[in-house]
């Protein structure tokens, strides 16, 4: 099916004019993505954090499989979005960093979302949590293949009591509508979490999809009533276990309403932790650093997929894999058609259920910041180009950021089978992983570019433009 016999199809089904698509639920299962900000890989005590605030993912992950070594595609919030819903490297997109109430960019008409690809197979959709792929209407959730929208249109820091810059008032929007400036941000998880399972409840004769990127733990930091002083932990603990009730909600709705069996949840982070916010910011323990670096604590993130009865209980698996994956992979559980257009994700159906270990089919995986290509991972190895980087030597505290210090890195290569925390540079001992991985390093320059060598990019395409 072509893109735009795909968008005639979708605009006809939410008219009415054409019945929603009735198949198998084994043919067609539900899709649950709940995504965290700034969660770090050892937020979840499943992923080793403090013992008693995650219980519900915890038990997602007795039930269902985590993968250990899982990407983000930058460390940056509006970016790594843009990968997770497009299956590209923002870099392919045209949207990097965080965009702002400032900037007129946004997801391009012509980029398909995940939404956009399960709805001409009959899904209902709905996105409730933060957008971050542009504010402008063109650019919003309901224009790019979701039916229902509630949520903040960027990062709940936008805002006019930011610290250090100036944001107009911060809006919440449902569809296409503010409905509210500056809403009272203690009440954001639990507003997402009960439209969520709303909708759940909704659409249960008929397959969904429904996204949940939650506005926490991103600074600044708030919680309900019900968390406030229960973990004894401070306020950053109190989020998680916010958080953590919230995946438990959705779960629940789903046994609730007899779709457990045939409903895929995802839970996931967007980027590692923003280490420079000290206590008011999460751990990405034992891997080096945190948000805003290609450092794998920064890009790998905690991954739990649960499916009864298709996804292996109590399992995991070290297998390459990325937020890129998730749409092929969807598109191929839906018999979804893929975008026409060029995507850089795989089908990693086999690393989510595949009851014995297997081989990933995704062999490389490329680490930009910005339009800067800082390194290259392939199977255990992963290559750190030479590349300017931020880290963190005085964490601040209480919602306040630290001190920050502009470093460099040189060359230098990693086992992250042995090494972790990318500590010990063996690249002397391998000459010829270094060398595979600098022809890597190569393709992906001449594919996307690369502003450290002044490379220019020959596959990529612009981001959408607003236009008054």
């Amino acid at each position: 099916m072509s893109r735009e016999t795909a968008r005639v199809f979708a605009a006809l089904l939410c008219l009415g004019m054409i019945l929603p698509v009735r198949l198998e639920s084994t043919e067609t299962p539900n899709v649950v993505i709940i995504f965290a900000d700034d969660m770090g890989y050892a937020d979840a005590h499943c992923f080793g954090g403090k013992e008693g605030l995650t219980p519900h993912l915890d038990q997602m992950a007795k039930e269902g499989r985590k993968l250990t070594s899982f990407y983000v595609a930058q460390a940056v919030c509006s970016a790594s979005r843009t990968a997770l819903l497009t299956g590209c490297y923002p870099n392919r997109v045209g949207i990097l960093g965080a965009l702002g109430p400032q900037s007129k960019n946004g997801i391009h008409d012509d980029e398909m979302t995940i939404a956009e690809v399960l709805k001409p197979r009959g899904y209902a959709t709905a996105i409730f949590g933060k957008w971050h792929l542009g504010h402008w209407p063109q650019f919003l959730p309901t224009r790019h293949g979701f039916d229902h929208y509630f949520g903040l249109p960027y990062s709940n820091d936008m805002w006019p009591k930011h610290p250090t810059a100036k944001f107009p008032d911060l809006p919440l929007i449902e569809r296409d509508r503010t409905v509210e400036f500056n809403p009272d941000q203690t009440f954001l998880t639990t507003w997402y979490t009960q439209r969520a399972v709303q909708f759940i409840e909704a659409s249960r004769d008929r397959p969904f999809f429904l996204y949940l990127p939650h506005a926490m733990p991103h600074v600044p930091l708030f919680v309900s009533e019900r968390q406030r002083g229960r973990s004894g932990h401070g306020a950053y603990a109190e989020v998680i276990a916010e958080i953590d009730w919230s995946v438990g909600q959705v779960l629940e709705s789903l046994k609730r309403c007899g779709i457990d069996d045939r409903t895929l949840v995802i839970f996931t982070s967007d980027n590692g932790p923003w280490l420079s916010y000290g206590n008011h910011g999460g751990s990405a323990k034992p891997l080096r650093e945190g948000k805003g670096t290609a450092w794998d604590g920064g890009v790998r993130v905690p991954f739990i997929a649960r499916w009864p009865g298709k996804i292996p209980a109590g399992t995991e698996t070290a297998a390459l894999a990325a937020t890129i994956d998730m749409l092929p992979t969807v598109a191929k559980l839906a018999g979804a058609d893929l975008p026409s257009q060029r995507i850089d994700g795989v089908d990693i159906g086999s690393v989510l259920m595949s009851p014995t270990p297997v081989t990933s089919p995704r062999e490389n995986y490329y680490f930009y910041w910005g339009q800067e290509l800082h390194a290259v991972r392939s199977g255990p190895w992963k290559l750190h180009l030479p590349h300017p980087y931020i880290t963190v030597p005085e964490p601040g505290r209480d919602g306040q950021p630290g001190k920050v210090v502009g470093v460099k890195t040189e060359q230098a290569l990693y086992n992250l089978d042995d090494d972790i925390g990318e500590e010990k540079d063996v690249a002397a001992q391998n000459p010829d992983i270094v060398q595979r991985l600098t022809q890597l390093a190569e393709t992906a320059r001449a594919d996307l570019g690369d502003a450290l060598q002044k490379r220019k990019a020959t596959n990529v395409r612009p981001a959408g433009q607003f236009v008054p």
